[in-house]
């Protein structure tokens, strides 16, 4: 039998859920960012959890209380994806016999700090003793049907969109765990950017309550698997022509003889959203972003040949499925 590092986080997941008896009429299939259940003709109850465990999740410099709030962040990027007010949150945590009083201030300051930035609350939750760290992140939210984006209706010919730029999580990533000799002016942005994630609620609360979206995820798995994610959900293919990336991204990658597409593309943990716009209310959702202080950047389009290149300055790349993947990253 193989074992979780051969299978990877997805199949381990879907070894998981081909055990399961399927709810009837369930609202979201599996494999979206997060989960509902009806609760009237047209109201949803949405719940997401997700884990973050100290030594795959925290790196070299991120404070207790960063990472808290980090835990709280990353399930709030999902409800982001799907249009979703979030309203409050459950906390289980496994926290090692050593630590002190201090450690769980931090943590409980970090909680509250992620939860009350997008307007929730910790409600309760559970603790118990670990050999690492453990924060899994239960939130709660409401909405109507008709609102929700799921990652399964993209459709050929929609515009292929981003709320911001790539590279800087993977560049700070790399610096901090190679210890990597960088000029202040391009450290700080990049770790910060490691350090202080932010979800972008009101970019996708905005544009899933307007109708601009046909489809949504969070990159927080990386660009790349992000657009593989939608493609097999929504049975399409994508042309993308434009990668942003960060300024600073680009510089690291000059500075040691990096590719800068494979920082854009392959990183993770950004939690921007990738979203597929209905091509006629394009000018419409940029606006919208504009006016909210926000960006939504177009890098290519979706095509009805189920497969994902990026063309750039006349070259083609296939956009290969890997980023980041419990088990195996």
């Amino acid at each position: 039998m193989r074992k979780v590092s051969e299978l990877g986080e997805r199949k381990v997941i879907q070894a998981i859920i081909n055990c399961l008896d399927k709810m009837p009429e369930m609202p979201i299939p599996f494999g979206d960012d997060l989960s509902a259940v009806k609760i009237g003709k047209n109201a949803l109850a949405v719940v997401k959890t997700d884990m973050l465990v100290g030594k795959t999740d925290v790196p070299p410099g991120m404070s207790l209380r960063q990472a808290a709030r980090k835990a709280v962040v990353m399930n709030v990027s999902d409800f982001a994806a799907k249009g979703v007010k979030p309203l409050a949150a459950l906390v289980s945590l496994g926290l090692p016999k050593n630590f002190d009083e201090e450690n769980i201030r931090q943590i409980g300051l970090g909680l509250n700090e992620g939860a009350r930035e997008y307007e929730a609350y910790i409600i309760g939750g559970d603790t118990g003793e670990a050999s690492d760290l453990v924060i899994s992140c239960s939130l709660f939210g409401l909405c109507e049907k008709q609102i929700l984006v799921k990652r399964s209706t993209a459709k050929p010919g929609d515009i292929v969109a981003v709320t911001g730029e790539f590279g800087k999580t993977a560049a700070g990533l790399k610096i901090l765990l190679e210890k990597l000799d960088v000029p202040e002016g391009i450290r700080r942005p990049l770790t910060e950017a490691v350090f202080w994630p932010k979800a972008r609620l009101k970019e996708g609360i905005t544009l899933a309550e307007a109708g601009f979206l046909s489809s949504s995820i969070d990159s927080s798995d990386g660009l790349a698997w992000s657009l593989h994610e939608l493609s097999v959900a929504s049975n399409v293919g994508f042309k993308i022509d434009f990668v942003p990336l960060a300024s600073e991204a680009l510089e690291l990658a000059r500075l040691f003889n990096l590719n800068p597409l494979d920082l854009g593309l392959y990183g993770g943990e950004e939690y921007e959203l990738v979203v597929t716009v209905k091509r006629e209310l394009w000018d419409k959702a940029k606006k919208a972003m504009e006016s909210l202080g926000g960006k939504l950047i177009r890098i290519g389009e979706v095509v009805g040949e189920k497969k994902l290149i990026v063309k750039i300055d006349g070259e083609t790349t296939p956009i290969e499925p890997k980023g980041w993947e419990h088990f195996k990253s």
